[in-house]
């Protein structure tokens, strides 16, 4: 497939020289896509070259990857390349305490989301950025600092200790959640930067089940295996070489399990032969994974500006970073890259004018995600479990089968319309969930109705609440 070249004017060969902070998902993307435009790109990276080094990354191991992510590797032409590193999960398989499974699909539409390896596809990008003879590779260069009005960043070799002044016409930041360019805007001290980084009381660790003997699954390949329990949960994504990642959603330090009081064998066994049976039996390492892996945060970053001077520029992670519940933290940063194209095409050659207008558009969309997911992760622990919320599932599948225009889940909004901004997604969604939620409690949904008046209902009560909080939009801002 080729890549989308922008259509307002002819490309400028090295046009202006990009400098890319971070050569993860983000920034080799990124690279990627300001090389076609013809700029000039050169990308750091603090870690070395993973295709050369085994790098423990400290992060997620394989990512749910769907439609807004998709756009982003469309624009690149990468659409193809992308497909072979996929396995396809129609919807959640729900496993109860006592072992029964429940598949609740995605859409009643057949769309799915997508298992990745995050290394397989970081791998893909710095190989497509590595054809590019505009874009420069530079591994093991700790940014230790960016000098906004100028467009210089330093860095440090880890290898030699030297330190090396790189001077560009933009600084992109795609340095994820420690970004050192966030840093330098926050230390800056000219503008107002505001930041807040809000963390979950829940940590990670993740687990394995292996391959079978046979090297097939061991447990349904292409579903995202959750274990809900309340206050907790454990979900699992399957890998191409039969494994699944298991991560394991727990308290810090509250309650009676908790990541401080599971210290000793004894104790993690006791937990998982209480809450994960069917899971403990597949998982032959769990003691050694649970001692040797990482327990890590979970927590959202929020900031602004994302730019300052018409030189520098956050995006992905690095401007703003979400907890993992609804599967779009790369699905977003990828996006990001999509909208930003959108306003390249518009101002090029005034990169003040790009970066307004991106964060205009974009800021209230990432803004939208995070708490997005963040109400996801309270969904999936508790709610996935419950009556209530399986009927309403039950509900939405049914209206998506056999009104596939008229339906969308908040679910779908999110995930599956790429066409929807987050933000429009999430103010829908909300209020369709809770006029559903409110007919099934109140009952009015009889046996008599048939799907389409049901469907009619829905709608009925969502436009209701919609205008409603219309209303008191209005006179918020009288």
């Amino acid at each position: 497939m080729e890549f989308q070249l922008p259509t307002n004017k002819p490309l400028l060969k090295n046009q202006e020289h990009i400098l890319v902070i971070g050569a993860g998902l983000c920034g080799s993307l990124l690279a990627l896509r300001m090389a076609q435009r013809g700029y000039k790109v050169t990308l750091m990276e603090k870690r070395p070259d993973l295709r050369k080094e085994i790098v423990d990354s400290g992060r997620s191991i394989n990512l749910a990857f769907s439609d807004r992510g998709m756009k982003g590797l469309r624009l690149a032409g990468l659409e193809e390349q992308v497909l072979p590193l996929c396995i396809p999960m129609n919807g959640r398989m729900i496993h109860n305490t006592a072992g029964e499974l429940f598949m609740s699909p995605y859409s009643g539409r057949n769309e799915y989301i997508n298992s990745i390896s995050r290394e397989d596809l970081n791998i893909m990008l710095l190989d497509e950025c590595d054809k590019m003879p505009d874009i420069t590779m530079l591994f093991n260069q700790k940014c230790t600092g960016v000098a906004l009005e100028t467009g210089e960043a330093t860095f440090e070799d880890y290898k030699t200790q030297q330190t090396t002044t790189y001077k560009a016409d933009v600084v992109m930041g795609a340095d994820g959640v420690g970004s050192a360019l966030r840093k330098s805007m926050l230390d800056h001290r000219k503008f107002l930067f505001s930041y807040g980084q809000d963390f979950l009381t829940h940590g990670y660790k993740e687990l394995s089940f292996p391959p079978g003997a046979d090297g097939g699954f061991l447990v349904a390949k292409n579903a995202l295996h959750i274990w809900p329990r309340g206050k907790d949960m454990m979900i699992a994504l399957p890998n191409l070489d039969g494994s699944f990642t298991v991560t394991l959603f727990l308290s810090w330090e509250e309650g009676k399990d908790s990541f401080e009081s599971l210290n000793t064998d004894a104790a993690v066994l006791d937990y998982f032969e209480r809450e994960f049976p069917d899971a403990l039996e597949l998982m032959p390492d769990l003691l050694k994974e649970f001692k040797e892996n990482p327990t890590s945060p979970l927590g959202t970053i929020k900031c602004a500006p994302w730019h300052a001077y018409g030189k520098v520029l956050l995006l992905g992670d690095a401007a703003h970073g979400i907890v993992p519940f609804y599967g779009q933290g790369m699905n977003s940063a990828f996006e990001d890259i999509d909208v930003l194209d959108k306003y390249l095409n518009k101002y090029e050659g005034d990169w003040e004018a790009v970066f307004k207008a991106y964060q205009n558009e974009r800021k209230e969309d990432t803004d939208a995600i995070a708490d997005l997911a963040v109400d996801n992760f309270h969904e999936m622990k508790a709610h996935t479990a419950r009556p209530i919320f399986q009927e309403k599932r039950k509900l939405e599948i049914a209206f998506e089968e056999a009104f596939p225009k008229e339906y969308f889940s908040k679910y779908a909004l999110v995930t599956f319309r790429e066409d929807l901004r987050y933000s429009e997604a999430m103010r829908r969604g909300r209020v369709q969930d809770k006029a559903i939620l409110n007919l099934i409690h109140d009952g009015k949904f009889t046996e008599s109705m048939s799907l389409h008046e049901k469907l009619d209902l829905v709608k009925l009560e969502t436009r209701k609440m919609l205008h409603d909080d219309e209303v008191v939009e209005g006179l918020e801002e009288e």
